[in-house]
């Protein structure tokens, strides 16, 4: 009798066929808005123009693809997902690109561009851009989630990180025309400001085996004191945590089932909710954490704090701010799926790492465009749809030709209902754990 045929694994990894497919046929799409070219200016075009001494310190000459000129073409076939460098080399001849002017280009021009300049160039850009959208953020007046705003009252920063998987290449050209199968592009992890919504670091590496624990070291060499770090279970290391207390860095994690530890004291001892101070680790890395419980729903949730002090991190805010850490699953959301680092334009591992940082660029400008339309409605960043600010941008568009808007922000603040912008509010199935966990506090221990 033959073998049972196991089932297969399904991959971690969401392999995007369909929409490499559906980008390479459909149509291109109309130029944006000058007020969002503009915008998208304003942000990178300044650190684009720092870049040009280190660019010609590398030995690079000015050629008619220089670097000032690919960052502008990189930015607009990823903005308005042009399909191809092919597609790219058309549009490039009859309309102006950003900073740059209509400009006779081959398709093998572009592709050759994408796979020999600098990849480092770009992410020197968005490494300059970053915290001047960072002082933007803090410029601007609008209310944070409550949570968010206790901690950032606490704390240096309130920074979450987490990594992707990127997707599969397309074999096509090069080197990977005669592979099995298509390979993956890499693995990135982002450190996100919770409060900002802004990455503060992100790193890249083509390996796709690289885990999480591997960008530790990484991670350390760029956190500041007194900052709060939230993460998920795959980043869970006894010898890091060691070395994030003894640098006064606080971190809330989620516990493992198998996770073993001695209770030392019992903060809080509930039908529903456990806070304890608890032992884990053996010999160098045995140390002291929180060890914090909660019933919800039927199904125990155990969270982890090197902060043992529950007066200086309450239980509740324990949880809440773990919740979070969410809001680093919907950046990679918006990179991946709504600005399509989902497909690759090139298989080439410069070409790749390229449209990486080009990508982190524009999700910096639509997260600032996004808090500005946030301050316009004096509500926090978290009660607006990123994706529907982005997707409304057509509306604008349109409404602009015809004459009946002139500022971005003012229109899609004051069309927000109409355009789904300002995200259904919470439901009381589904409250904050600020509500939920001070009345599970009311419940007495069972005997």
């Amino acid at each position: 009798m033959s073998e049972e045929k196991q089932p297969r694994k399904k991959s971690s990894v969401r392999h995007t066929r369909a929409i490499q497919k559906s980008r390479i046929s459909h149509p291109t799409a109309a130029p944006s808005d000058e007020q969002i070219q503009e915008r998208i200016q304003e942000m990178v075009h300044p650190a684009t123009l720092a870049q040009v001494s280190y660019f010609h310190s590398l030995g690079l000459r000015e050629r008619t693809l220089g670097f000032v000129v690919m960052v502008a073409f990189v930015l607009e076939l990823i903005w308005r997902h042009i399909g191809s460098v092919n597609a790219l080399s058309k549009v490039v001849q009859k309309e102006s690109i950003l900073w740059v002017q209509p400009r006779k280009i081959s398709q093998q021009a572009l592709s050759d561009r994408l796979t020999t300049l600098p990849s480092e160039l770009f992410l020197r850009v968005l490494l300059d851009v970053l915290p001047k959208a960072q002082e933007r953020w803090q410029e601007r007046k609008r209310p944070l989630s409550p949570e968010l705003q206790w901690a950032l009252e606490h704390y240096s920063e309130v920074m979450a990180v987490d990594g992707s998987t990127l997707d599969a290449l397309i074999r096509k050209i090069g080197l990977l025309q005669g592979l099995p199968q298509n390979p993956l592009a890499g693995r990135m992890t982002a450190l996100l400001d919770l409060c900002s919504r802004l990455p503060k670091k992100i790193w890249y590496k083509g390996d796709v085996n690289a885990n999480d624990q591997s960008f530790w070291s990484d991670i350390l060499s760029v956190l500041t004191t007194g900052s709060l770090l939230i993460f998920d279970k795959g980043y869970i290391n006894f010898s890091i945590f060691g070395k994030l207390t003894k640098s006064d860095l606080k971190f809330i994690t989620r516990g493992k089932t198998n996770l073993v530890y001695t209770i030392e004291r019992a903060i809080i001892r509930t039908a529903a909710v456990h806070d304890y101070i608890v032992w884990i680790g053996q010999d160098e890395t045995r140390q002291q954490v929180r060890l914090v419980e909660i019933l919800y729903r039927g199904k125990w949730y155990r969270y982890m704090t090197n902060e043992l002090d529950d007066k200086k991190l309450p239980t509740a805010y324990v949880v809440a701010l773990y919740w979070q850490r969410w809001r680093i699953e919907d950046a990679y959301y918006i990179v991946k799926r709504l600005l399509g680092l989902a497909y690759f334009c090139s298989g080439a591992q410069n070409a790749v790492e390229l449209q990486v940082w080009a990508t982190w660029l524009l999700y910096v400008v639509l997260i600032d465009l996004t808090d500005a339309v946030a301050e316009s409605l004096n509500l926090p960043i978290s009660a607006i749809s990123v994706e529907m600010v982005y997707r409304s941008l057509y509306f604008f568009t349109y409404a602009k030709k015809k004459g009946e808007a002139d500022d971005v922000v003012d229109y899609l603040a004051k069309e927000a209902k109409f355009l789904g912008i300002i995200k259904l509010k919470r439901s009381d199935q589904n409250p904050s754990p600020l509500l939920f966990i001070p009345k599970l506090l009311t419940l007495q221990e069972k005997p």
